[in-house]
């Protein structure tokens, strides 16, 4: 890979002396041997190959509802460092990587474009997928790629506020911009290094002047208390600077862990109480909060979106269909699946199988 001239120009933005690695598992080592694996990975940039699928499904579980999302997987790891996120204890050892070989990609990628059959796909479930942009041109070529086609869109998920060069591109509403969001509280003490909750949305609000339609993902939302009051005046912020027709859809979940994950926080975020909640093992055997604790919030945020979005497509991340009913009033597969659910707010907002725009316009009355 140090041949790649993707190789050195990356480097030279980052101000940096690339090094050529005889044996990727010197690197790993380094990492593994440091006082703190997950920082040092976060400073370390593998500039590597991607050996396997470009294109993944989103490793979901059977027992709870999944989205069927497609990963397009770019690079893995982040910058950022929150306190709840899965990917410091997925990755062994976790490092930032970053994958050279294009070509491949685009090969995969065009084969799954050239499909009719509508698909989502995002680049922010490994990574986040802003954090490449000082240093390489992948999102604008991705999102001229996507806008050339009509039956599939691109979702850049972040928490920065890396958007300037995506602007004044030619888009045609094929990329969804997205943002993770969370209280003020919890960003300041559980997601360093992150953009503010005003700083994120006023990047949203750009792109929604640039024409990007936007999502949001209240996801993980962390119980604790006050937290009601303060996820109510989150959601009232949100919809004081981004209209609610421009919004594509918005994904609730709460806080659920790995049980490994719980001594990694205490040790690197020793003022962090996100693991001291009511949890229980949950059918996926990840930490859950206590059923009857999520739905009490769920219903009080459901409530709150709906007062300014009325016909906002919602949906649970990883929930059963019980709390579904129990929140909403209906099971996805009412609707037949949440998978047709995001397709038919994808093709509203996003100008997707415009011969059946006026079934989708009927359909988003009553919301996705």
């Amino acid at each position: 890979m140090a041949d790649r001239p993707e190789a050195a120009t990356i480097a030279g933005r980052l101000g940096l002396k690339a090094e050529v690695v005889a044996d990727i598992r010197q690197v790993f080592a380094e990492i593994n041997a440091d006082a703190d694996p997950v920082e040092r990975g976060k400073r370390t940039l593998l500039l590597t190959a991607n050996r396997g699928a470009w294109l993944r499904q989103c490793p979901g579980t059977r027992y709870y509802t999944c989205c069927n999302y497609q990963i397009l997987h770019v690079g893995t790891f982040c910058t950022m460092d929150c306190a709840y996120c899965i990917l410091q204890a997925y990755f062994h050892p976790p490092v930032l990587q970053y994958f050279l070989n294009r070509e491949e990609m685009v090969l995969e990628l065009d084969r799954r474009l050239a499909q009719p059959e509508i698909a989502r796909i995002g680049t922010g479930e490994f990574t986040d997928s802003l954090i490449w942009e000082p240093c390489t041109d992948l999102n604008p070529w991705l999102v001229e790629r996507f806008a050339a086609q009509r039956h599939c869109i691109l979702e850049l998920k972040t928490k920065t506020v890396a958007v300037d060069r995506l602007l004044a591109l030619d888009h045609r509403r094929k990329t969804i911009m997205a943002w993770s969001l969370n209280t003020p509280r919890i960003i300041a003490t559980d997601e360093r290094r992150t953009a503010s909750l005003d700083a994120r949305l006023a990047a949203a609000a750009r792109c929604v002047a640039a024409g990007f339609p936007v999502a949001f993902h209240f996801d993980p939302m962390v119980i604790y208390d006050g937290c009601q009051e303060e996820y109510r005046r989150t959601i009232q912020r949100l919809f004081e600077k981004i209209p609610a027709d421009q919004i594509v859809w918005i994904s609730l979940g709460t806080f659920r862990f790995m049980p490994d994950l719980k001594e990694m926080v205490e040790a690197r975020f020793p003022r962090s109480t996100i693991v001291y909640g009511e949890f229980v093992r949950g059918l996926d055997d990840k930490m859950r909060y206590f059923k009857p604790l999520r739905i009490s919030l769920y219903r009080d945020v459901v409530d709150w979106i709906r007062r300014y979005a009325p016909a906002v497509c919602l949906y649970f991340c990883m929930e059963s269909e019980e709390v579904w009913e129990r929140v909403f009033g209906f099971s996805p597969s009412a609707k037949g699946g949440l998978p047709a659910m995001l397709d038919t707010a994808a093709k509203f907002h996003c100008d997707l199988a415009p011969e059946v725009r006026w079934q989708v316009q009927s359909t988003e009355a009553t919301g996705c």
